[in-house]
């Protein structure tokens, strides 16, 4: 990677303003004040930060969480509750905190105080977990753990359009898919080292993405927004902030679909890892081969991720990575269907690992390119990221419900179905080649 020219901070809110005004996402922004080499550094940890909870709480510490607190026999239908209700938090969150980031001026910008109080009330709200004793306990402390950090992430997840060149964008998201992932899946990862020290586990959490997401504020500072045109606040407006009209905006509506099923296959079947592995497939301790797991998902994951992204770049192509994406990780949930056996599902882990990181590598350059405008980046934004967040989330919610209704192994072909209906979903764009 080069460096990319800094600009004189004296011409900053000239600059900014201009492409605040005119912009859309398949417009090139301001160069970063601080070079573009460092913000692609930086932005690995900064998702790592946030992608660690989400690994590690609603798949690994939340489900051992409810089942200590009431028991085998309830476990599947109360993880359903407080997960359901958590994810339509996090749906509502994201969007309104991108619109709230989005109007924001202050000489540090648009986005980075939001990244540091979603990370401080995150860590609050995580402690609060850690001592809930009661369903209604928990499904308030989740869902503020959930609001909160969305909070940060809308705002985090609107630095590509805001400052990096459609160029990079592939090779940008690559290194941001990485932080994603390796979150997501390292938190699995060390989630299950506090298998059975739930509330140290949360508090370690939250210290780190406090700690990470402020350095990452710190060392990436942003222009100041208090010369840009402040946006008038209406209700209607406001109601806005989970709408962005189909019509007017095919592109964006198909890249949000494909995102949205995508996902919710993916996750509905390696979210829902800890209940398959005790219930589907007899694990007695399945803290002991978590961390295999996730360190073979986290292989197959980084190797297409590296290569994916510059690939994409290189020839200028996004859909085919998705198309590919699809096939290989509908292949992987093949196995466990029809082999219920570990070995199945370690060799499942690997190849979903790899199509998936394929995916993973080129979807947030797709959809950075598909923005309608530039004044709404983060709003848009916190729309398009429902479509990753919720399915995350909603995991467990989804597939309990699943498995109440027609066992574990309907999972599988669910997953498979729902997956290339969002490959699918990526074929009208006509923005992204």
């Amino acid at each position: 990677m080069t460096s990319e020219p800094e600009l004189a901070p004296a011409a900053a809110p000239m600059t900014e303003n201009t492409f605040m005004a005119t912009a859309s996402g398949n417009d090139d922004p301001p160069a970063p004040l601080k070079g573009l080499r460092r913000l692609m550094v930086w932005i690995i940890p900064a998702n790592l930060g946030i992608f660690l909870v989400w690994g590690a709480v609603p798949g690994i510490l939340l489900p051992q969480q409810i089942t200590m607190l009431f028991g085998e026999e309830d476990k599947v239908a109360n993880l359903a509750i407080v997960a359901t209700i958590g994810a339509f938090a996090a749906m509502i969150a994201q969007p309104v905190a991108g619109q709230v980031s989005d109007r924001t001026r202050t000489r540090f910008g648009r986005r980075a105080p939001w990244i540091v109080i979603g990370a401080l009330a995150g860590g609050l709200a995580l402690v609060g977990l850690a001592f809930a004793n009661s369903l209604v306990g928990v499904i308030v402390a989740w869902t503020l753990v959930q609001v909160a950090y969305n909070f940060a992430q809308g705002p985090l997840s609107a630095v590509m359009p805001d400052r990096v060149p459609l160029k990079r964008r592939g090779t940008f998201a690559a290194l941001s898919g990485i932080g994603l992932m390796v979150g997501a899946l390292g938190g699995t990862i060390v989630g299950s080292f506090f298998f059975n020290s739930i509330a140290l586990g949360y508090v370690i959490f939250a210290v780190f993405a406090v700690v990470i997401l402020s350095l990452f504020v710190v060392f990436n500072p942003d222009y100041s927004s208090q010369e840009l045109q402040p946006e008038p606040f209406t209700l209607v407006e406001f109601l806005k902030t989970f709408w962005v009209n189909p019509v007017k905006h095919p592109d964006f509506f198909w890249a949000f679909t494909g995102r949205l099923l995508l996902y919710t296959g993916y996750f509905a079947v390696t979210g829902y890892q800890l209940f398959l592995l005790t219930d589907y497939f007899g694990v007695e301790h399945p803290e002991t081969v978590i961390p295999l797991l996730g360190l073979l998902s986290l292989v197959g994951i980084i190797i297409s991720t590296v290569v994916s992204g510059p690939i994409s770049d290189k020839v200028g192509r996004r859909k085919p990575f998705v198309f590919a994406s699809a096939a290989v990780v509908s292949l992987a949930f093949l196995l466990p269907w029809f082999w219920q056996d570990l070995n199945a599902w370690m060799l499942m882990t690997f190849i979903a690992g790899f199509g998936f990181g394929m995916f993973q590598a080129v979807d947030t350059a797709l959809m950075s390119e598909v923005l309608p405008s530039a004044k709404n980046f983060a709003k848009d934004l916190g729309v398009v990221n429902i479509a990753a967040t919720l399915p995350q989330t909603l995991a467990p919610g989804v597939a309990g419900a699943i498995v109440l209704v027609a066992g574990y192994q309907a999972l599988f072909p669910v997953a498979i179905v729902l997956g290339i209906l969002g490959a699918l979903a990526v074929w009208p764009i006509k923005a992204v080649r």
